[in-house]
């Protein structure tokens, strides 16, 4: 059993934020994959679901983010995982709006959603940063991240959770190279080849 958790804050005041693009992948994971209805348990909204022969509880806290590591934390205890079992979906400001990379430990580079998962479960878990990009200036990421999304980002961010819950059966499967790869090629697909035109019969 895995849990993928998507961060965010809860409530509709902050549903469109660009720090909510965990919870919109979560969504995206949860339609994809037909997973059961959502009800609130660990502090948090869960559902489950199955993924290839993977059972997934997707989990988005109902705590605010500063203190997601209690909602993950309790629901690793109640089914005795480890944080190796634990893929975590999160906003990345050092990604170019519409990238992605996934990685297993390092810092929270201050993200405060992931230092509190690190304080509760430790560093050793999956993180998968959908980038937002970056305001600039370190003074105005507060209220950047605590914006929605401009309308004209609106058709990456809807493409990009899409693909990411497309590709969920590689990351489940702990393929994470071809995870990314798949992304990335379902955000940029090749150009289609050209037409091979038949030769002339010969007279």
């Amino acid at each position: 059993m895995r849990i993928v958790a998507g961060l965010g804050n809860p409530g509709s005041r902050y549903a469109g934020n660009r720090h909510n693009i965990g919870f919109m992948a979560l969504g995206a994971i949860a339609r994809r994959w037909r997973f059961g209805p959502w009800r609130e348990k660990f502090h948090a909204r869960v559902a489950d679901g199955l993924i290839g022969d993977e059972k997934l509880l997707a989990l988005a806290p109902l705590t605010y983010m500063n203190e997601s590591g209690q909602a993950v934390a309790a629901a690793m205890r109640f089914y005795k995982l480890t944080p190796a079992d634990v893929i975590v979906i999160h906003d990345e400001l050092e990604l170019a709006p519409g990238k992605m990379r996934v990685k297993t430990g390092g810092g929270a580079a201050g993200h405060n959603g992931l230092k509190s998962i690190d304080a509760h479960i430790g560093p050793d878990y999956t993180r998968v940063r959908l980038g937002i990009g970056h305001p600039g200036v370190k003074h105005l990421v507060h209220d950047y991240v605590l914006q929605d999304f401009p309308k004209a980002d609106e058709p990456w961010v809807e493409k990009l959770v899409e693909a990411v819950a497309e590709a969920m059966p590689l990351l489940v499967a702990d393929d994470a190279n071809g995870f990314m790869n798949k992304v990335t090629l379902t955000l940029n697909p090749p150009p289609p080849k050209p037409a091979r035109v038949a030769a002339a019969p010969e007279r």
